[in-house]
């Protein structure tokens, strides 16, 4: 199973975000480079098991939020990250994106 580093970059800016920390402030408590947080959020460095240990704490959030769902393996890779996409959608593009998802799956049958 393939890891996806975006993912789980995606989850730490998130979870940074919604505890209002900087990337700076982050470095810092990590004793780590601005720079290197920035990677990691974006998945361009693959983050140590040890690190993500210390962010999870740092942001309060379980490891699992990091991590579930990362493996491109997974039958519900990226579902609550679209999922939260969606809704906030306005009711018209939803109906839009489901006419058009009906539509490639048809096609796809």
């Amino acid at each position: 199973m393939t890891v996806d580093y975006r993912f789980i970059g995606s989850r730490i800016k998130e979870a940074r975000k919604e505890r209002n920390i900087t990337q700076e402030r982050l470095a810092e408590l990590l004793d780590v480079s601005i720079g290197y947080v920035s990677q990691v959020e974006r998945g361009v460095t693959k983050i140590s098991l040890d690190l993500l240990g210390a962010i999870s704490g740092i942001l309060e959030k379980d490891l699992s939020y990091f991590v579930c769902e990362a493996g491109t393996g997974s039958p519900n890779y990226m579902i609550s990250d679209l999922t939260k996409e969606l809704n906030l959608l306005s009711e018209e593009n939803r109906r839009i994106i489901t006419s058009t998802v009906k539509a490639m799956l048809e096609e796809q049958n």
